[in-house]
């Protein structure tokens, strides 16, 4: 279901983090209709996309990529290089829904500690990774993007390892696709999916958890253990 929208110009041009923050607690979220459009649209799916914590996969060879470290897993270092490679055209992804006014509201997330990263890196080169929004216990994943093969996966298993060690509860990736079912990833009714996004939202994480190292072996280890155990 789409909700009605609005620009930076509009009479929603007051539109900042704290009302972004509470569409997220009502289990709406922004999306844009194109790179070049200023209009903002709230969106509330039917069904909506969850990797369930305690029911996330971890494709074979993905393991093996994940142990090697063969990227150095970041946090938070190049929020604003993130949002504009996940909004740039890649193969496959000539346009984008980050428009001007979704990157704005993404950075002030960001500077307020609601919005965070996951970065991949090779060198000094960000090679893959994905960003979203926490409140509560709950992580709203909103976009990933990868220039070296797995890259995005990696940061993926990163942050659910990362996710579950800090005893974040819910995990939303807004719509089901191919890509996230290999990881686990279901559709939940919206109904089912408001009831575990208010109980989410009464956790209060550990966020020191998303910075702490974590070693490739360690990162696949705490993401296939089960919750009660990673709080």
């Amino acid at each position: 279901m789409e909700e009605p929208g609005f620009s930076a110009s509009g009479p929603f041009g007051g539109f900042g983090p704290d009302e972004l923050l509470n569409c997220y607690a009502k289990g709406v979220f922004p999306m844009g209709e194109g790179r070049d459009d200023p209009r903002v649209f709230l969106v509330e799916p039917d069904q909506r996309g969850v990797i369930p914590l305690d029911g996330f996969r971890i494709p074979t060879r993905l393991k093996r990529t994940v142990r090697s470290d063969l990227f150095e897993v970041r946090i938070d270092t190049a929020f604003a290089a993130m949002l504009d490679a996940c909004a740039a055209p890649g193969p496959g992804r000539e346009d984008s829904w980050i428009n001007g006014p979704i990157r704005r509201l993404y950075a002030e997330l960001h500077a307020c500690g609601h919005a965070r990263s996951v970065e991949c890196w090779q060198g000094e080169s960000l090679v893959g990774g994905l960003y979203g929004v926490t409140l509560g216990g709950a992580f709203f994943g909103e976009s990933m993007f990868s220039r070296e093969r797995d890259a995005s996966k990696v940061a993926l298993v990163h942050l659910v390892a990362r996710l579950k060690r800090g005893g974040w509860r819910l995990l939303d990736a807004q719509f089901l696709t191919t890509h996230l079912s290999q990881f686990g990833a279901v559709e939940t009714p919206q109904a089912a999916y408001l009831g575990l996004l208010r109980a989410a939202r009464t956790v209060q994480p550990d966020t020191a958890s998303l910075f702490q190292p974590m070693s490739g072996s360690e990162a696949v280890a705490y993401a296939l253990q089960p919750t009660t155990q990673a709080s």
